[in-house]
């Protein structure tokens, strides 16, 4: 254990004592229903660049969140101050804030009968995390960054390696009577070396592992291998004429597409009429191989807990499994209470919570289900076309569903990957792109709390020479 975490624990404050109490004081001081937020988070993060390091950074931090309400009126505050001046200073400010804003008729707690927590051991903490003396993580990151230097000389430089470690507490309490708290934990490594051609060109590319414990990251020089094929393969690149061919979305740019639905089946964007998918349940809305799920009680085929996992949401709601799209059918929203007042629904337990601030709506692991064919079998099926392996800029537009965004990649001929492509746009509309999914491949994997396999889509135009 690092010294700053070790430091943390000697300090620990009982949150759900804290976070009851901060309830308490609030409905003392006459609210008619309140809602607390405490963390703890430590982090260690050392970067090297050319075997050097360039940050080292070790930090420790507590906050508090408060949400009051006087009937239909709200407001929120937040401290990282948790000594008695600090906590009664939160309440007060709350409190005040609350009598001076609007009423709102969609405010207020989820109902009583609603709050739960699994109670499963989802896998979210392991104490190894910082089972590396620090000169050894500091050797870790160097480990991976050197790998990807030695892979080839065409590696000429490096923006660096990398390794990560964290833990975090979580705990939420309310008004009536749910308490709630969680650990997660992390640790992840990673190294973005630099190629360079005969004529000096220059090419960037980077990889990582991140996991839930320490034992189930790759190690460094699997991974500094791989950041160096990544950069390698972008040698030569070159733009390709405008035209309109399928795309191959590898799975690491695949994923912003399913994060993009995610966006737009978001209550929020509903509500508000700034979604394309407004009035789309129980319509199609995708190509029939197309099932999109949030799973905010996943364990991975590691055995640890999704990225996304977590007992309850933001609001103390029970995780829970959702089905968004099936079989190319839209079949709900993702919603927090707010949002499902808002429509007349009920919450899919997807509020998302910070300490500041009204609960908002995020996902728990959301991913598209894997097809059966390989990636070699989809880019083998593709006569011309473009392999997307990095996307840039943010180009789409949720209320028409409009795409566009800068790409890399690797052209396709005859089934083959031929030569680097860059300095192209790939441009479309999600309406069309999604029901054109002609190809799913069987290679998901979590990296992220969003993930999706290989995607092939027709139709779609590239912007280039």
């Amino acid at each position: 254990m690092s010294e700053m975490s070790a430091g943390l624990a000697q300090n620990s404050v009982d949150l759900e004592t804290l976070a009851a109490e901060v309830v308490a004081q609030a409905m003392k001081a006459g609210a008619s229903d309140a809602e607390a937020v405490a963390r703890e988070d430590d982090e260690f993060s050392v970067n090297v660049r050319m075997g050097e390091v360039e940050t080292l950074k070790e930090s420790g931090a507590r906050g508090l969140g408060l949400r009051v309400f006087f009937g239909k009126r709200s407001a929120s505050a937040s401290t990282s101050d948790l000594t008695p001046d600090g906590i009664r200073q939160l309440v007060q400010g709350a409190v005040a804030l609350a009598q001076v804003t609007e009423e709102d008729a969609f405010a207020g707690l989820p109902e009583t009968d609603e709050f739960g927590a699994l109670t499963d051991d989802l896998h979210l903490y392991y104490d190894d995390v910082y089972s590396l003396p620090g000169p050894e993580r500091i050797e870790w990151a160097k480990r991976c960054e050197a790998a990807a230097l030695a892979a080839d000389p065409r590696i000429t430089n490096s923006d660096g390696g990398s390794f990560d470690a964290a833990t975090g507490r979580k705990v939420l309490a309310n008004s009536r009577g749910f308490v709630g708290s969680y650990r997660t934990s992390y640790a992840g490594v990673s190294a973005a070396p630099i190629a360079a051609d005969e004529n000096g060109a220059m090419q960037r590319d980077g990889w990582w592992s991140s996991a839930r414990s320490f034992a189930l990251l790759e190690s460094p020089e699997a991974v500094g291998k791989e950041a160096a094929r990544r950069a390698l393969r972008k040698l030569g690149a070159r733009r390709v004429p405008t035209q309109q061919v399928p795309i191959v979305f590898a799975p690491e740019v695949a994923r912003t597409l399913v994060g993009s639905i995610f966006e737009a089946a978001s209550g929020d964007a509903i509500w508000r009429h700034a979604s394309f998918l407004a009035g789309a349940l129980e319509t199609e809305i995708a190509a029939p191989g197309v099932t999109i799920v949030d799973d905010n009680m996943m364990l991975l085929a590691n055995g640890a807990g999704g990225f996304g996992t977590s007992p309850f949401d933001g609001e103390g709601l029970p995780s829970r499994r959702t089905v968004v799209v099936e079989g190319g059918v839209l079949r709900t929203y993702l919603m927090n209470t707010y949002a499902a007042r808002k429509l007349g629904m009920k919450s899919t337990h997807n509020a998302s919570r910070g300490l500041a601030g009204t609960p908002g709506i995020g996902c728990g692991n959301l991913y598209l289900e894997p097809g059966t064919l390989s990636p070699e079998e989809i880019i083998g099926g593709v006569e011309k076309g473009l392999y997307v392996t990095g996307l840039m800029g943010f180009g789409t537009n949720l209320v028409t569903g409009d795409y566009s965004r800068g790409a890399t990649g690797l052209w396709i001929e005859k089934g083959e990957l031929t030569h680097a492509v860059e300095e192209v746009t790939v441009a479309g509309n999600l309406r069309a792109m999604f029901k054109n999914i002609s190809a799913i491949g069987n290679d998901l994997v979590f990296r992220t709390s969003v993930a999706s396999p290989t995607l092939r889509i027709d139709g779609m135009t590239i912007a280039g020479a």
